[in-house]
């Protein structure tokens, strides 16, 4: 069986078969951040999200082009640079390097290129001339160039595909110049917005004056140019579908670049919302995290992107910190079998079982059904943890078991443990509580292990010696 899975803009699980004819070649836009502050703990979850979409898929043998692009001016971020005094480039780039990092942090694979609206200017301007030239497009009095869903639609053309809108309920208004607006609001939208004062020295010129571009066309500019005027997947969270990918779809189609046959996009995904401790995120309620406050609070990254893992990508998510200390404690039981498999192989390497690989990926061809496959994954975990109680596992065996883990590990991305830095001073009462044990002393030995669990350590005895091991 293929993959298989939902697209928004049918409304159905569907067989993904890329545009390219020899079946290899994926095109893959995520919308990503919008640098006015650092990422929270709900966009993340559309990222980690995005990074399963592109490890399933190259798992699955394609070839991906990943496109995430950087919103770095838009009407937050001017405010914000107005309210700091410095300068468009220096605001954002101080975030856009916390959300790399960030994302390094939750081991999300680094997207093939990261495109900065600023740096397209020129090919936004090139994709609105066109828009007026053919009629979706006019300037208001105010000097802004606003795109038409009137026109849009008295053309034929289709404005509501990835979601049911009526026409007739909706509040409409003349245009909106704000790059969000309400979700019941139907009205034209703005692709370049003319230059204000309160600007300041954010603009570029163009053929309609100096200003700077809304955000909707930011991201049809980035995805055309990198990926071409149709391409297979873009990916979001479900709060972009309607106004911004709504307007992707028109002011992109309405270009008539996409071959005879070809919408913008083929297959649409998004992810749905986060709770936070079972409520809205809010900094008022004290439930809004950013990657770097769940780390701050002793969590690691990977911890933290195994529980973003742990529900479907359409499931409205619980997240909280009780959830991220069972994080800790799943993530535990694999890496505590797969360190016994290591011990027993032995440097010994051996090909992956192909039987198991199916096995525990099978679930993930069906719309990414991740509990379906971490439920595989704990299965065979339980069943290894059997086998290894019973000594029954030989090198060769232990060799390709590991080898089955890591191709599987290749989609869910939870990886290894950072090398654990065992302090000093743990070290040295591990080896006085070996010398105290060697020397029958068990009265010391006892207290040196109560001392060592104090301090959030226990110590395990294994065939080649005793180690530390950090208590979750």
């Amino acid at each position: 069986m293929g993959l298989k899975l939902l697209n928004t803009l049918t409304r159905s699980v569907q067989d993904f078969v890329p545009l390219d004819p020899s079946g290899k070649n994926v095109g893959l836009y995520c919308c990503g951040p919008t640098v006015y502050d650092y990422a929270h703990i709900g966009n993340w979850r559309t990222f980690v999200f995005g990074d399963l979409v592109r490890r399933s898929l190259e798992f699955h043998g394609y070839n991906v082009r990943h496109v995430m692009n950087i919103t770095d001016v838009d009407d937050k971020i001017i405010r914000r640079v107005k309210e700091t005094g410095g300068t468009l480039s220096d605001f954002t780039g101080k975030f856009e390097k916390a959300f790399l990092e960030d994302l390094a942090a939750l081991q999300c694979r680094t997207p093939h290129h990261t495109p900065r609206a600023t740096e397209h200017i020129p090919a936004i301007v090139d994709l609105i001339s066109r828009l007026v030239q053919r009629g979706f497009a006019y300037q208001a009095p105010d000097g802004s160039v606003y795109f038409s869903i009137q026109k849009y639609r008295g053309a034929g053309c289709c404005y509501g595909q990835l979601v049911h809108l009526n026409f007739e309920e909706m509040r409409t208004g003349e245009r909106v110049a704000n790059d969000e607006y309400a979700k019941e609001s139907l009205a034209d939208f703005a692709l370049w917005k003319a230059r204000v004062p309160e600007d300041g020295a954010v603009f570029w010129p163009s053929p309609w004056g100096e200003g700077r571009p809304g955000w909707h066309i930011e991201c049809s500019a980035m995805s055309m140019q990198l990926l071409g005027p149709s391409f297979d997947l873009h990916l979001g969270g479900e709060d972009l579908m309607f106004p911004h990918h709504e307007d992707e779809i028109a002011q992109s189609e309405g270009t008539g670049l996409q071959p005879e046959g070809q919408r913008f996009v083929k297959y649409w995904m998004h992810g749905a919302h986060l709770l936070v401790e079972g409520r809205k995120m809010s900094k008022s309620l004290g439930n809004f995290f950013t990657l770097r406050d769940l780390i701050a609070k002793g969590f690691s990254g990977r911890e933290i992107r195994y529980l973003l893992l742990t529900a479907h990508y359409r499931e409205t998510f619980n997240f909280t910190l009780e959830g991220l200390q069972g994080a800790r404690s799943s993530l535990q039981r694999i890496d505590e079998c797969i360190g016994k498999l290591r011990e027993i192989a032995a440097g010994e390497t051996a090909g992956a079982d192909d039987a198991l690989v199916r096995q525990l990926s099978k679930p993930l061809e069906d719309d990414l059904n991740i509990s379906g496959t971490w439920g595989a994954v704990f299965e065979w975990i339980r069943e290894t943890n059997r086998k290894l109680a019973e000594n029954s596992i030989l090198p060769a065996q232990a060799a390709s078991l590991l080898a089955s883990w890591e191709k599987i590990d290749g989609v869910l991305g939870v990886g290894l443990p950072s090398a654990a830095v065992v302090p000093a001073e743990i070290l040295a009462l591990v080896e006085a509580r070996q010398a105290a044990r060697k020397a029958k002393d068990f009265k010391q030995s006892d207290g040196l292990r109560d001392e060592l669990k104090a301090k959030g350590w226990v110590i395990e005895d294994t065939p080649k010696g005793a180690r530390a091991k950090r208590i979750a």
